[in-house]
C-alpha cells in the first residue's frame, strides 16, 4: 500500500468517527498501522496485537516504539503513524476512554516531537484540549487549545484556527464565563463566514443561541437557533436540524412551556429514531425525562430515564449513564425517597469518578450533601457540600460556588447543627454575595438577600434585616420582570410560529385541496407524502367514451354553451363513475377515459365497469337549457369502447403533471371506442370472455348483461379482433 493510500485511509478513519462508527474507525485504525509496520520492515509486534479484544489497550501499550522512526529514517512514516495514532486516540475520546485516549494521545505527540512533525503537532493539542474539556480539566484544555490554535495560525490553516476558536469558547461556555464565550464564537463564526464553511456557520451560530439562553436573552436565542436551523436544512444536516431544534425546545423548557418543550423533545425523539442515532435517542429520552420531573409527574419522569439508562448501558456510553443515573435521584430526592435518592447519587459519583468528569464530580457531591441537609445529618452535609465547594472553586464554576456557599451558610445557621455559627453563615453568604453580583445571577441574589436579612433579624440587627429585606425585594422584583419579559417573548416567538404553521397549513389546505381535485385522491394522498407513483396492476378494466358527432356540433355552437355542453356531459360521467367505484383518469377534448381496478386494486373491476357504462349509455339525459342550444336536427349519443388487461399507472410530468393509465390495453380499449357504433357500448373477447365468467362464478346476471357477437373486424393497429357488443336484456 502507498503512502497516499494510508493517507487516503487515516482520513477514512476520521470520518468514521465523526459518523459515530467506532468500531469500524477501529478497525481502519489498526490496518494503517499494520501498512507501516509493514512498511518499516519491523521485526516487533505489528501495533495491531497491542489492542485486546476489548477495545482497550494492552498492559504493554503504553511503551513508547519510537525507536522504529529513527531506524526507518522516514519522514514520511513518521507523519502516517503519528496521524494513526492521533485518530485512535480521538476514538477512544468519542467511547469516553479518557484515560486510553490521553496514552495514545502522548504517544502521538512524542513521534511529532521526535521527528520535528510541525503540521501534526497542533492536532495532538487539539485532541489534549478536547480530552481535558470532557474531564472538566478547563485550564488544562485552554493551555491546549491555545498552543493549537496558535500553531494553526501561523500554518495558515483557516478551517482549524475558526473549530479551535470555537472550541475555546466552549471551554468558557462551561466555566461560566458567558461574555469570553462570545466573544470567541462571535469570532469564530466571523471566520466560518469568511471562508464559506456552512457546516461550521450552522454550528457556531447554535452555540452563540446557547449563550444568550443561559443569559436570559431567549428571543436571541430563538432567532439564533432559527438561522443555525436554516442553514442546517440547506445543508440537509438531519443531525443539525435534531440538535438545534432539541435547543429550541430547551429554550421553551427554560421558559417554563413544558407542553412546548415535550412537542420540540418529542419531534427530535422522532427523528433521531428515524437516524438509528441511539445515543442522541437516549439523549432526547433525558430531556424528556427532565421536564417531566419539572412538571411532577415523577412516574413519567422515572420511566423515561429508566428507557434512556437501558439504552446507554446497552451502547456503553458511561458518561451518559452516569448522568442519567443522577436524574433518578434528583426525581427520588424530590418524592422525599432519600435512602434511595443517595443511592443513585452514590452510583452516579463513583462512575464520574471513573471517567475523571470532575464537574459532574462535584454536582453529585452537592446533591448527596443536599440529601444529608434533608435528612438532617447536618455533618456529612457540611462535609459533601465542602468537597462541593472545593471542586467548584478547582474548576472557576463561579454560579456553582455561590451556590454552594448559599447552601452551607444556611447549613451553619440551622440550630440543631453542632457547628451553627451565623458569624461564619454572614461570611460565606456575603462572598456568594459578591460572586452573584459579579456574574449577574439574579435568581441566586434573590435567595442570598432573603438569607442575609433572615439572619441579620435573628441576630436582632434590624437596620441591615431592613436593608437586605429591600434588596431581597428589589433583585425579586427584577427577576419577575425578566421573567414577565420571557413571557412576552414565548408569547411573540409563539405567535410568529403560529402565523407561520397557519400559513403553511393554508397552504397546504389548498395544495391537498387541488390535487384532490386533479389526481384520484388515493395519488393524491401518495404525492402529498412525497412518495414517487409508479404501479403496475396485473389486470383492469378500461372506459373509454365520446360524444357522437361532436365536432360538427360544437363548431355550429357559441364557445361558452360548448363548454356548459362539456361540462354537464361530464360531470354526469364523473357522478356516475364514482358512484360505481370507478375512477376517472382524464378527458381528452369529448373523450372521457375511466378504469376500475387501478389505482386501487379490486376483483370485481369488471362488473364496476360494465355497470358505470351501462348507467351512462342509458341515463344521462340532457336539461332543456343545453339541449335548446344544440344545433338544429343534432342528437345527443355517446359511444363507448371497453377492454381489460395489464396496465401501469403513474404520474406523468415534473411541473404540470397528472396521474395516467398506459399500456397496450389501454390503446386497445381506445380502439374499441373508436370502432364502435352510436349508442352502443363495444368491448374486446377478452373483457366479454372475463365478465361472462364473473358472472358465472358469481351467479349474478348484472341486470340481465349480455354480449352480442360482432364477428371479426379489422381493428386499426391491432389487426383482425372479435369484438362484442355488450347490452342489457330489456
Amino acid at each position: 500500500m502507498t503512502n497516499e493510500e494510508i493517507t487516503i485511509l487515516i482520513q477514512q478513519v476520521d470520518d468514521e468517527t465523526k459518523k459515530g462508527n467506532y468500531v469500524a474507525a477501529k478497525l481502519l485504525v489498526t490496518q494503517v498501522l499494520d501498512e507501516i509496520e509493514t512498511f518499516t520492515q519491523q521485526e516487533s509486534t505489528p501495533m495491531s496485537n497491542q489492542f485486546s479484544e476489548s477495545g482497550h489497550l494492552s498492559e504493554d501499550d503504553t511503551k513508547l516504539t519510537s525507536s522504529f522512526a529513527v531506524r526507518a529514517g522516514s519522514d514520511t512514516v513518521l507523519t502516517l503513524r503519528a496521524h494513526a495514532l492521533l485518530s485512535l486516540a480521538a476514538i477512544e475520546l468519542r467511547r469516553e476512554n479518557y484515560d486510553d485516549s490521553l496514552v495514545l494521545a502522548h504517544r502521538g505527540l512524542a513521534l511529532t516531537e521526535e521527528g520535528n512533525l510541525e503540521l501534526i503537532k497542533p492536532k495532538a493539542w487539539n485532541i489534549f484540549g478536547n480530552i481535558y474539556t470532557s474531564r472538566g480539566s478547563y485550564s488544562t484544555a485552554l493551555e491546549y487549545y491555545s498552543k493549537s490554535l496558535a500553531a494553526y495560525e501561523v500554518l495558515g490553516e483557516k478551517s482549524e484556527v475558526s473549530k479551535l476558536t470555537m472550541n475555546i469558547g466552549n471551554v468558557y461556555r462551561n466555566l461560566g464565563s458567558y461574555d469570553k464565550a462570545l466573544e470567541y464564537y462571535t469570532k469564530s463564526l466571523t471566520m466560518y463566514e469568511v471562508i464559506g464553511e456552512k457546516w461550521g456557520v450552522a454550528t457556531v451560530t447554535g452555540k452563540i443561541g446557547s449563550i444568550n439562553q443561559l443569559l436570559g436573552s431567549y428571543d436571541k436565542a430563538l432567532e439564533c437557533y432559527a438561522r443555525a436551523l436554516a442553514v442546517h436544512e440547506v445543508l440537509g444536516d438531519t443531525t443539525g436540524i435534531a440538535i438545534v431544534t432539541g435547543s429550541m425546545g430547551n429554550v421553551y423548557y427554560s421558559l417554563g412551556s413544558y407542553d412546548k418543550a415535550l412537542e420540540y423533545y418529542g419531534k427530535v425523539l422522532i427523528c433521531m429514531e428515524e437516524l438509528g442515532d441511539k445515543k442522541s435517542v437516549g439523549g432526547t429520552l433525558v430531556n424528556l425525562g427532565t421536564v417531566f420531573t419539572s412538571l411532577g409527574s415523577n412516574d413519567k419522569a422515572l420511566e423515561y430515564f429508566g428507557r434512556a439508562l437501558a439504552l446507554f448501558d446497552t451502547l456503553g456510553e458511561k458518561s451518559f449513564r452516569a448522568n442519567c443515573t443522577g436524574n433518578i435521584g434528583i426525581v427520588y430526592f424530590n418524592i422525599g425517597s432519600y435512602d434511595i435518592a443517595l443511592e443513585y447519587f452514590a452510583k452516579a459519583l463513583a462512575e464520574h469518578h471513573e471517567l475523571g468528569n470532575k464537574s459532574e464530580v462535584a454536582n453529585c457531591t452537592g446533591n448527596i450533601g443536599n440529601v444529608y441537609v434533608s435528612l438532617g445529618s447536618y455533618d456529612l452535609a457540611l462535609d459533601y457540600l465542602t468537597k462541593a465547594l472545593v471542586a467548584h472553586q478547582e474548576l472557576g464554576q463561579k454560579s456553582e460556588i455561590a451556590r454552594t456557599m448559599g447552601m452551607i451558610a444556611n447549613l451553619y445557621t440551622k440550630k440543631k447543627f453542632e457547628g451553627y455559627n451565623v458569624l461564619k453563615a454572614e461570611e460565606l453568604l456575603l462572598h456568594a454575595v459578591a460572586i452573584s453580583t459579579d456574574i449577574g445571577a439574579k435568581e441566586l441574589l434573590v435567595e442570598d438577600y432573603k438569607s442575609l436579612a433572615d439572619l441579620y433579624e435573628i441576630q436582632k440587627r434590624d437596620a441591615e434585616a431592613l436593608l437586605y429585606f429591600k434588596k431581597h425585594i428589589e433583585i425579586k422584583g427584577e427577576v419577575n420582570a425578566e421573567d414577565i419579559k420571557k413571557q412576552e417573548v414565548l408569547r411573540e416567538q409563539q405567535k410568529a410560529i403560529e402565523l407561520a404553521k397557519a400559513t403553511a397549513d393554508a397552504k397546504m389546505i389548498a395544495t391537498t385541496g387541488l390535487l384532490h381535485k386533479v389526481l384520484p385522491p388515493s395519488i393524491a394522498d401518495r404525492l402529498i407524502k412525497g412518495e414517487k407513483i409508479a404501479d403496475y396492476f396485473t389486470s383492469i378494466s378500461i372506459l373509454f367514451a365520446d360524444i357522437v358527432g361532436f365536432t360538427p356540433i360544437a363548431s355550429k355552437m357559441p364557445a361558452r354553451k360548448v363548454l356548459a355542453f362539456l361540462n354537464y356531459v361530464f360531470g354526469e360521467f364523473d357522478r356516475i363513475i364514482e358512484h360505481h367505484g370507478c375512477e376517472k383518469i382524464k378527458t381528452i377534448g369529448d373523450g372521457y377515459m375511466a378504469v376500475a381496478g387501478a389505482p386501487i386494486t379490486c376483483e370485481d373491476h369488471a362488473e364496476r365497469i360494465a355497470h358505470a357504462a351501462m348507467e351512462m349509455m342509458g341515463d344521462i339525459q340532457l336539461p332543456e337549457d343545453i339541449r335548446s342550444s344544440l344545433p338544429k336536427g343534432a342528437i345527443f349519443n355517446i359511444r363507448i369502447g371497453i377492454n381489460i388487461g395489464p396496465a401501469f399507472g403513474g404520474i406523468v410530468g415534473e411541473k404540470r403533471f397528472v396521474y395516467d393509465i398506459y399500456s397496450d390495453a389501454v390503446n386497445t380499449a381506445a380502439r374499441m371506442e373508436s370502432h364502435g357504433e352510436p349508442g352502443r357500448i363495444h368491448v374486446s373477447e377478452e373483457f366479454a370472455f372475463h365478465l361472462q365468467n364473473r358472472m358465472a362464478m358469481t351467479g349474478d346476471d348484472l341486470g340481465g348483461i349480455v354480449f352480442e357477437e360482432r364477428g371479426e373486424m379489422e381493428i386499426k393497429g391491432k389487426g383482425r379482433m372479435k369484438t362484442y357488443f355488450m347490452e342489457r336484456l330489456l
